[in-house]
């Protein structure tokens, strides 16, 4: 019978697919717990996702080895993507990060050195080979078999695969949003499908929301606001004594006479700028945005959600971004003017404009915001807030070459030769130093008052580094200054990034 055929043909595939899936899953780090080990709801979500693809793929190719070679390329590459990510990043492969898969194609410098040029041989290979063997040793299913039956066949195993997939996710299973800790208890397809399933839910945030009382205004002359997201920036003298003092010289003189500065935690480290960028902006902490901690632009800020801009320009404030890069990175383009922003600054208008390294320097970035104060306060007696995300400092900073020159300008003694990505570091470092002291000149030759505050948005990614001299805690700085103070001693505290926004208004003289 040709059903009986179609079933002897997909079992032996179908079933070492799904073997060689956990085998596969072993090569993760951190690594899952063994299936056996797996909750029942975490171990159908996974057979029957395998069921699924391996039906849609059947439908494709009609040969059932070649499909289930695919899948296991398909999935050999998550996995080796995966623990690139948490080589760098700390967090594994989560079902948030399928929308970033095209931008290693976009921005090539920003993501390919971290997956590694051998991890892209292995693919490359893997499908190669693949598709070679699949095409060439494999005769199709349909000339076996009656195209109906295939055709039957093919919707049995999606209604099965769709099946087990419902009967799993029915069970009770314990999601934490703790991506190290989801993937070892439910292993990756169930751990990318639960996250996808929490994501498409409606979105409700949990806690008070910071911005959404009505503005009292306690000070009649609204000073302008300048915030600096620094790319990396964190005080790293205090984490490798070796550095020259004056590397932050002006950073130091800023801290001296500010109204507050100390540590920032942040919820990222070496990348993912929108989650710090977000709880900033928004005042809302991770534990607030359930799933969509992980990139809350892709829904919750287009939902209309209160923000420190729409409060800012509730009280008059023309709010500007500058951020010398693509605008559509992260969809800031279409998410900014949701938040609040009139005005949204991007790489277009930084044509010819001199950078460090691959991006826009700080520097540059500074004078180009003292001008577009001038040019805004010219004829208008309107305050401004201006939020600048700066880019000099993002990696990979391995692509760049140390200067001998550098290792005494930056150094009291000579570091090892493993840290040159440090090096690298210190010279943008320096530049963001520089920034900070271009934009308290210019606002201080103002006669309006003005504040300043500048943060660092994560940690660099200096992998070599960190092995040599232990990795830093995540936390990150920042400074809260005020040209016009009513006090002279400078506050120091510790601070999370959600809090900062609200810290910010009180310090101007704006309560919520």
């Amino acid at each position: 019978m040709p059903i009986v055929t179609f079933c002897l043909s997909i079992a032996s595939p179908l079933g070492l697919g799904a073997l060689f899936s956990f085998l596969v899953e072993r090569l993760l780090r951190p690594r899952p717990a063994p299936f056996w080990r797996r909750s029942q709801g975490a171990l159908m979500i996974h057979l029957g996702l395998w069921v699924v693809l391996f039906a849609l793929l059947l439908a494709l190719y009609r040969r059932p080895y070649f499909a289930t070679a695919n899948m296991l390329a398909l999935l050999l590459f998550v996995v080796l993507v995966s623990n690139a990510k948490y080589q760098t990043l700390r967090e594994p492969f989560i079902f948030q990060d399928i929308g970033y898969f095209i931008y290693p194609l976009k921005y090539p410098r920003l993501y390919i050195p971290f997956f590694g040029v051998g991890r892209v041989l292995v693919v490359i290979i893997a499908i190669g080979g693949t598709l070679l063997a699949g095409l060439t040793l494999e005769t199709s299913l349909i000339g076996r078999i009656p195209p109906a039956t295939f055709w039957f066949g093919v919707s049995a195993l999606c209604i099965l695969g769709g099946s087990l997939v419902w009967l799993g996710a029915r069970q009770d299973l314990t999601v934490t949003f703790e991506p190290e800790s989801d993937l070892k208890h439910l292993g990756l397809l169930a751990s990318l499908w639960c996250y996808g399933a929490k994501e498409s839910k409606p979105c409700v945030l949990h806690g008070a929301r910071v911005f959404s009382t009505p503005p009292v205004l306690t000070c009649a002359d609204l000073p302008h606001l300048v915030v600096v997201q620094s790319e990396s920036f964190f005080d790293v003298r205090r984490w490798f004594p070796g550095i020259r003092p004056e590397v932050l010289r002006h950073f130091d003189l800023l801290n001296q006479t500010a109204i507050s500065h100390g540590l920032l935690e942040v919820p990222a480290w070496g990348a993912n700028t929108v989650r710090s960028e977000f709880a900033f902006l928004s005042g809302l902490a991770s534990d607030a945005l359930g799933i969509h901690r992980f990139n809350p632009y892709r829904y919750v800020a287009r939902q209309g959600v209160p923000t420190l801009v729409n409060y800012l320009k509730s009280l008059g404030y023309r709010t500007v971004c500058v951020h010398p890069h693509h605008a559509n990175f992260f969809a800031r383009n279409r998410v900014f003017p949701l938040l609040g922003f009139d005005e949204f600054i991007d790489l277009r208008f930084f044509n010819g404009a001199k950078k460090s390294g691959a991006y826009v320097s700080d520097v540059t970035l500074a004078n180009k915001v003292c001008r577009l104060m001038e040019r805004y306060t010219q004829d208008s007696t309107q305050p401004i807030f201006m939020f600048i995300i700066t880019m000099e400092n993002h990696g990979p900073l391995w692509l760049e070459r140390v200067e001998p020159s550098e290792v005494v300008r930056y150094y009291v003694s000579t570091p090892p030769v493993s840290c040159d990505d440090l090096t690298i570091y210190l010279r943008h470092l320096v530049n963001a130093d520089q920034m900070i002291g271009i934009l308290r000149e210019y606002l201080e030759s103002l006669t309006r008052n003005s504040c300043v505050c500048f943060f660092g948005d994560h940690l660099p990614i200096m992998k070599r580094v960190y092995e040599l001299w232990g990795t830093p805690n995540g936390h990150t700085d920042y400074v809260v200054w005020k040209k016009e103070r009513s006090f002279d001693t400078s506050v120091y505290r510790d601070m999370k990034i959600e809090n900062l926004g609200a810290v910010l208004l009180r310090e101007m003289g704006i309560t919520l």
